[in-house]
């Protein structure tokens, strides 16, 4: 709707009995399902109802609308609220669904998931995420119609709306994110905060006394607040008003009531997390004067309504069609780049200029041929976006001469602090500032609004503060990459607190996560395209310290990647003595280790393992190829923690891992004394195959 003037809302008897409707769907399929959160969806029903009817451009019959307004419902325990106004509005999802709320296989699971449910945009429930997600959202929006919009064609032009809980200020992640977009100032991305003072647990008098509105106008944001959170016209002109600030974010304090009507349970955490019980329901609906039967009421007048929202969208979506057209007409070229971008497509060719790197035994860190091929890449590729959690010089992570997204307000500058040139939000390097979580978060919202394929970055170790949003990137199968770097404990003088140990099993055990730790450059130029190519989250594990550059013309092609595992260098005439499997920085290793057993006469392979969940795809043929049966004899070689590797080793194998922290101390210094050595490879090789005791 783009906004209506003001003298055009007039709360009226249909508003009233359009958010009863909403309550009493919600309280109906929680009590049938005797399992959910009805408290604050009573609390929340009028600013929702105001948003969604008054404020939201959306179509239910695309939800995938290219144009839409986002909506997050980062409280995603109030999931009965948002099913209520999918259903009523039009969308595909049936009473029936409503009715088996929290059931096996229903569309309406105990909180929203992104893929599940037809206008869901995006899983949450763990609290603070969709707070995160929608300042990504934001910045998409932003950075897209900074790219593409011209004068007259506001081709990307929308806003993110979400409505948000206690809970969600409380988490860390959300004050991350909201000091972020107060910085980037997102005058788009507007918040409803669901201020009901109730936690699962107490009221917010025991944990939460801070003042949100002084707390957010120091990070920037634009703070409304509406006394009363059933004041329709208030919340009305609050939102208006909102639109209309530009310049920041804004958050709107609306001082509701969970489990409003209810006689005995408002006000109290009873009514958060728990049915309200029949006598509650039925006493709740006298109260406010609802019918006690049937259950699951949608009276007549209320569905009209709520249906006008089906001939708005549609007429909404094709007025933005009308005008993608003549845009295109005018704009060929770069129209043609946004509908690929809009649809996800690489364009062709768009590896045309990545470098193959050459045999070097010095070699070069696996993070600098990743900077290498993201700076081939991404001339070719627009839609290739994201920064680093303040760490571009160490994880060679900056799109050279691609510009640094900021506001259009803020006067640009470079990394010496001098006037730089005027990108604005067309900026593709995105600074998140030493915020992992937030940019974790942003990405997943980045990739979920569509039209980019974003990119983090930061040190292996730092994983540990982004682990839950990567956890949702692989839930809802987004195309996020992550670049880890400083991968082990090779990275040296740091010590232990910057070191990685337990982090790779930690990450392989993320079921959708893909964690690829090349062996050199060129397998490293190999796992970007995977990355680019993939449908769900990538993790590269790129290394601090220089690992040679194979020769390839001696070793088997790098392309094997993307098979998981494959065999880099094998025996001649028949089954290996022993295979060694090695990933990263410890290829090197196991390959040096392979010629100094051949003096010995060990015939031992040699498999590159970067990716386990990829080789675990492959057909059971090509895995025995490359782990034949018959060679019992197998030992891995990895800087991290063994867990898991017994899977490849099996009960007769050994493994070469690291069991506790590291230490400061030069790289080389602490792999040699960790036993990252070809004399220990060797010696534990030989006392392995146990009949070559004389060797050792």
């Amino acid at each position: 709707m783009k906004g209506d003037p003001l003298s055009d809302f007039t709360p009226s008897d249909i508003d009233q009995l359009c958010i009863n409707t909403i309550r009493f769907l919600s309280i109906d399929a929680v009590q049938k399902a005797n399992s959910g959160h009805p408290g604050m969806p009573m609390g929340a029903a009028p600013m929702a109802y105001i948003l969604w009817n008054r404020f939201l451009d959306h179509n239910p019959t695309n939800p995938n609308w290219f144009n839409r307004d986002r909506f997050v419902l980062s409280a995603g325990h109030a999931s009965m609220l948002l099913y209520s106004l999918l259903h009523l509005t039009g969308y595909d999802l049936p009473l029936d669904e409503i009715k088996r709320f929290r059931q096996w296989q229903s569309r309406t699971p105990g909180h929203p998931e992104r893929g599940h449910t037809p206008g869901v945009e995006i899983t949450t429930g763990p609290l603070g995420q969709g707070f995160g997600n929608g300042v990504g959202m934001a910045m998409a929006e932003a950075h897209l119609a900074a790219r593409y919009n011209r004068p007259g064609f506001d081709i990307i032009n929308h806003f993110t709306y979400g409505i948000v809980s206690d809970g969600d200020l409380m988490e860390g992640v959300a004050a991350e994110a909201a000091s972020l977009a107060g910085h980037l100032r997102l005058g788009k991305l507007i918040y409803l905060y669901d201020d009901n003072r109730v936690t699962l647990a107490a009221t917010t008098e025991l944990t939460f006394s801070e003042d949100r509105a002084q707390r957010f106008t120091a990070y920037g944001w634009h703070v409304q607040t509406v006394p009363d959170g059933n004041d329709l016209e208030a919340i009305y002109v609050a939102l208006e008003t909102a639109r209309t600030t530009a310049d920041k974010p804004s958050l709107i304090i609306v001082r509701t009531h969970i489990g409003f009507g209810s006689p005995h349970k408002q006000d109290t955490f009873e009514a958060h997390g728990s049915p309200l019980g029949e006598d509650e329901v039925r006493l709740t609906k006298e109260y406010l004067g609802w019918p006690a039967e049937p259950n699951f009421i949608i009276p007549e007048e209320a569905l009209r309504h709520f249906r006008q929202a089906l001939p708005r969208g549609k007429e909404a979506e094709e007025k933005w069609d009308a005008l993608l057209s003549s845009y295109s007409g005018e704009f060929p070229e770069i129209a043609q780049e946004l509908r690929q971008t809009m649809e996800g497509r690489l364009p062709e060719g768009w590896d045309a200029d990545i470098p193959s790197f050459p045999a070097d035994p010095k070699g070069m860190a696996s993070r600098v041929a990743s900077g290498k091929v993201m700076n081939a890449i991404a001339p070719r590729l627009p839609h290739l976006v994201g920064g680093s959690a303040d760490l571009n010089p160490s994880t060679n992570t900056a799109l050279k001469g691609m510009g640094d997204f900021q506001s259009p307000d803020v006067q640009p500058v470079d990394r010496q602090g001098t006037v730089g040139g005027e990108w604005g939000y067309a900026g593709r390097n995105f600074h998140f500032g030493v915020r992992e979580h937030a940019m974790a978060a942003a990405l997943n919202g980045m990739a979920v609004h569509g039209g980019l394929i974003p990119f983090g970055a930061t040190f292996f170790t730092f994983s540990d503060y982004l682990r839950p949003s990567l956890r949702l990137a692989a839930l809802m199968g987004l195309n996020v990459i992550h670049v880890f770097t400083h991968d082990s404990i090779g990275l040296g003088e740091d010590g232990p607190t910057h070191q990685p140990v337990e982090h790779l099993a930690a990450l392989r055990a993320i079921p959708n996560l893909l964690v690829i730790r090349p062996g050199d450059a060129n397998e490293t130029i190999v796992a970007w395209k995977v990355a680019l190519e993939n449908s769900g989250p990538v993790v590269l594990i790129l290394s601090r310290q220089n690992i040679p550059t194979l020769d390839r013309n001696r070793y088997a092609p790098a392309e094997g990647l993307r098979r998981g595992a494959y065999v880099v260098a094998a025996v001649t005439g028949g089954m290996p003595d022993l295979i060694l499997i090695a990933t990263g920085s410890e290829l090197h290793l196991a390959l040096a280790a392979q010629d100094e057993l051949a003096r010995r006469d060990v015939r031992a392979s040699v498999v590159s393992m970067p990716c386990w969940k990829l080789f675990d795809r492959q057909p059971q043929a090509y895995r025995d190829s490359v782990l034949p049966t018959q060679v019992t004899k197998r030992m891995a070689i990895e800087a991290g923690s063994p867990l898991g590797w017994h899977k490849y080793v099996g009960t007769a194998g050994d493994i070469l891992a690291v069991e506790k922290f590291g230490a400061s101390a030069p790289g080389e210094i602490v792999l040699r004394e960790y036993g990252f050595t070809v004399e220990n490879v060797c010696r534990k090789a030989l006392a392995l195959l146990g009949d070559h005791e004389e060797n050792l």
